[in-house]
């Protein structure tokens, strides 16, 4: 294993790497997105177009962790606002900075990038939670949730 931990892009060759990493994810949240979601959402993320967009952590050429995001508008700030929706670090590279890192370069592109925001939710006994609390504070608001 490489200590160097790079963050770049999502790219078409990194399709295999990341259903074995988004199928690990999907076990971690006791969740099985179905195969056409998959699909479709690894579209969008290369689809330029999209409002989805992944970033790969990797090391020595092995994708080893993503962040999935949504950019949009809002109706309180002039500038987008980044939803980071899903991060995900293989089991092998927890506590190594690799969830730390990949949180940095949404920052980072928050600021390149002028977004007015960048926020995300998790299940209250995530353990990651403490890593979160180093970016900033848990909030109050409670999320409603309807689904069809």
């Amino acid at each position: 294993m490489s200590d160097v931990i790079k963050i770049r892009e999502a790219k078409r060759s990194d399709e295999v790497d990341w259903h074995s990493l988004w199928a690990g994810y999907n076990a971690f949240y006791e969740t099985n997105v179905s195969p056409d979601i998959t699909r479709r959402t690894w579209e969008r993320i290369l689809d330029p177009s999209s409002a989805i967009f992944a970033r790969i952590a990797e090391s020595g050429g092995d994708a080893i962790g993503f962040s999935l995001s949504v950019l949009h508008e809002g109706t309180w700030v002039a500038s987008p606002i980044c939803y980071l929706e899903d991060l995900f670090v293989d089991p092998a590279w927890r506590g190594k900075g690799v969830g730390r890192k990949l949180i940095q370069d949404l920052v980072d592109l928050a600021a390149e990038r002028g977004w007015s925001r960048l926020y995300w939710h998790t299940r209250a006994n995530n353990p990651a939670r403490h890593l979160y609390d180093e970016f900033v504070k848990a909030d109050d608001f409670v999320r409603y949730r309807l689904q069809f």
